[in-house]
């Protein structure tokens, strides 16, 4: 008989091809625009770490709002009525992100190791409770609102072990956001952690995330029902759901890095539809649809309607003509 976790072998495609296929335009079309000028990058990271700051924490019970969240690490302001626990919690995430940034960015194939999830773990719950921070549990624990039973803690290390060794062979046969998904909830289900199990799985699918060039990966504090939803079914061994949920998440993000980029282009590159640049190069609505569909162009969705701008297709068709 298969065990659960050993249903992820069973095949190596989760997502259907229609959301890979779109979710890798999106990609595409973001890495067409880097390098990013350093104002744009400062302000789309600045404006994720704190959403996922606030999102992450406030799923985990945290009561700081988001305006609140921003006052505690940007102004350093103490909210009246707030714990010291919901404080640190938010300084102690804001931190173990810009870990993970730094992490990336000096070394963009940054190896999965029980070490470095240890050292998230540690990031997160420091000096909240140093007695558990960094080493795994050495009592059993149930999962609130959950039937899962997380394995004894005796058997932790090994469990832990194993999910190294699975990644690493399963690293270059999956999708890098079916990989992402599938790590977060082994970890979540082993709960190697006496605390600080969720966002750390959290950081941990990020990392993997923006070593492919992925943007920062929210989960709303809105989802948290659906997100619990579908980690329960994930540990019965149906993943598809979470997996699509984690699908969604990301293209959530990409739709926001590109939305703010296009904002921040000048009035000559301004976006229009695909239809208006058809007419203009004297080329088919449907051929400029496919390239966008196909990241050879940069292009997003708004609504139903393939946005792009006139520099961005005189630069497709001028690099079609060199070639």
């Amino acid at each position: 008989m298969v065990g659960k976790l050993d249903l992820y072998h069973i095949k190596h495609m989760y997502l259907s091809p229609q959301v890979i296929e779109r979710l890798s335009a999106k990609h595409k079309q973001l890495q067409s625009t880097r390098p990013l000028s350093p104002t744009i990058v400062t302000k789309l990271r600045e404006r994720f770490m704190l959403e996922m700051t606030y999102n992450s924490n406030a799923i985990e019970g945290n009561t700081l709002t988001l305006k609140e969240t921003y006052l505690v690490l940007s102004e350093g302001i103490t909210i009246k009525g707030k714990s010291l626990k919901e404080h640190l919690e938010a300084k102690n995430h804001h931190e173990a992100l810009e870990f993970i940034f730094e992490q990336v960015e000096h070394d963009s194939q940054h190896t999965i190791s029980e070490h470095l999830i240890r050292e998230l773990q540690s990031l997160v719950i420091g000096n909240i409770d140093k007695s558990i921070a960094g080493t795994y549990r050495d009592v059993e624990v149930a999962i609130t609102a959950s039937s899962h039973q997380p394995p004894l803690a005796t058997e932790v290390p090994g469990k832990m072990a194993d999910l190294i060794k699975w990644f690493r062979k399963e690293q270059l046969k999956l999708n890098p956001i079916e990989l992402a998904a599938i790590l977060h909830h082994k970890l979540v289900n082993i709960h190697p952690f006496a605390d600080g199990n969720g966002r750390t799985a959290r950081l941990l699918m990020n990392i993997v995330l923006l070593q492919t060039g992925y943007p920062l990966v929210i989960i709303l504090k809105n989802d948290r029902r659906k997100y619990y939803d579908t980690l329960a079914q994930a540990d019965t061994g149906n993943s598809d759901p979470f997996i699509t949920f984690i699908a969604r998440a990301v293209e959530r993000s990409l739709d926001l890095y590109l939305e703010t980029i296009t904002k921040n282009r000048t009035d000559d590159q301004k976006f229009v539809t695909l239809s208006m640049l058809a007419k203009e190069f004297n080329l088919t609505q449907e051929h400029l649809n496919l390239l966008a569909r196909q990241g050879k162009i940069v292009a997003h969705k708004r609504g139903r309607l393939w946005l792009s701008s006139h520099e961005d297709i005189k630069q497709y068709l001028d690099s079609r003509e060199r070639k």
